[in-house]
């Protein structure tokens, strides 16, 4: 099999996802991601036919977003009509699944040259709009004892032991980290701004970060999920699941919890071939990928076994690892990765993460990975991982290694 080689990466700048609050949200869908297409096109000396496919992952491809999404967009970056496209969705894990799958077919050898990511306008398409019966049709939830992934944030914190403070705590840190990351220039190679049709900026930066955020300010927020947790039965349910916790403690708010947000991201894969064909310079290579399943109630803590595996199919160990980035869909997922591999904090999203700058569903994982690749061209590291937890129990954990 050839090697799958990352060539280049590019996000949009995320906007705030809730309708009337975000820059974004006066941009199609399909024009975002085509912004960020064209763009790594145009850098990278690509004209858009020599791409052999569009692969973009998107929670929710109704309304705005559906129809193909990546078809669309690939017509509206002018890749070129020969260019197809196909839209996946592996919910949270969606962006970095569209990575793997283009990852997969050029060590087949059935493409040279692939477009992957993922795409979310969550102030035009709200989360859910596209249906989920796993969660909403009593058939399936009941004997799944299916409950909203933030109750099952606040039943992990319960099990992990974490108090209000720990999980305030890492949150006020991602707000701290995004911003340094910011003023330091480190996301300055990768966001693409946003401009409208008169060229005029619309967004140039991720518009969610908030580096005045303190522990104390974040104490004043009422947690999010008790009300509903009471009201529905949901905490019931759980503990019908996990019957030795007692009283399941609601540690999570909005300050502590992925923030809703709009945005587009892509990577440029491909083989040697393609590098020799086309004068492009690989700057990183896929060792593996993994995706798993896992228990859908607590539904969080796939990541772990996703990243084991992952690295183990890769040959390494969590000690090879020089950078991680894990996706903050609530702060006890990432301290519950970081407690059970034993993981220096340090090295885990040293520019902040989904807290501070916000989680476009469909897009995130594909943004993960381009962070992850200029951190590690940064810091000089050479091994990375980026993994997501995913609705219903799911996860995927993708290894990265740096180009010398």
């Amino acid at each position: 099999m050839q090697a799958a080689f990352v060539f280049d990466a590019a996000r949009t700048p995320r906007g705030r996802g809730k309708p009337g609050a975000g820059s974004l949200q006066e941009v199609a869908p399909v024009v975002l991601a085509a912004g960020v297409f064209r763009f790594l096109a145009d850098r990278n000396g690509l004209k858009g036919p020599e791409v052999e496919d569009v692969i973009l992952g998107c929670v929710d491809p109704v309304g705005d977003q559906a129809g193909d999404v990546a078809r669309s967009a690939a017509l509206a970056a002018r890749l070129g009509d020969e260019v197809p496209g196909v839209q996946i969705n592996r919910f949270c894990a969606s962006g970095l699944e569209a990575v793997a799958m283009a990852a997969a077919r050029v060590r087949a050898g059935d493409a040279q040259l692939v477009f992957a990511g993922g795409l979310e306008m969550m102030s035009r398409v709200g989360m859910g709009g596209s249906g989920m019966p796993v969660l909403t049709d009593p058939a399936l939830a009941l004997p799944l004892r299916a409950i909203p992934q933030g109750i099952a944030a606040d039943l992990l914190a319960t099990i992990d032991g974490r108090s209000r403070a720990e999980v305030d705590a890492f949150a006020a840190e991602s707000h701290r980290r995004a911003a340094a990351a910011w003023t330091d220039g480190r996301f300055q190679r990768s966001v693409v701004p946003v401009r409208d049709g008169l060229g005029l900026t619309i967004l140039e930066r991720d518009e969610t970060i908030r580096p005045d955020v303190s522990e104390a300010g974040l104490l004043e927020l009422e947690p999010a999920f008790a009300a509903m947790a009471r009201l529905a039965g949901f905490d019931a349910v759980a503990i019908q699941r996990y019957p030795g916790v007692e009283r399941i403690s609601h540690v999570h708010h909005a300050g502590n919890s992925s923030q809703i947000a709009d945005g587009a991201a892509a990577v440029i894969l491909g083989s040697e071939a393609a590098a020799l064909e086309h004068g492009l310079t690989p700057r990183g290579r896929i060792l593996s990928s993994v995706t798993v399943g896992s228990e859908p109630t607590i539904m969080l803590t796939g990541p772990v076994e996703a990243c084991r595996r992952a690295l183990a199919k890769a040959g390494l160990s969590v000690a090879d690892v020089d950078v991680w980035e894990v996706n903050e869909a609530f702060a006890s997922v990432v301290l519950h990765v970081v407690s059970q591999l034993g993981l220096d904090q340090e090295r885990v999203n040293p520019n902040g993460g989904a807290i501070a700058m916000g989680h476009p569903l469909g897009a995130t994982g594909a943004m993960l990975l381009g962070t992850l690749l200029d951190e590690l061209e940064r810091s000089g590291g050479r091994y990375g991982v980026a993994t997501l937890c995913a609705a219903s129990g799911q996860a995927i954990a993708m290894v990265l290694e740096r180009m010398p």
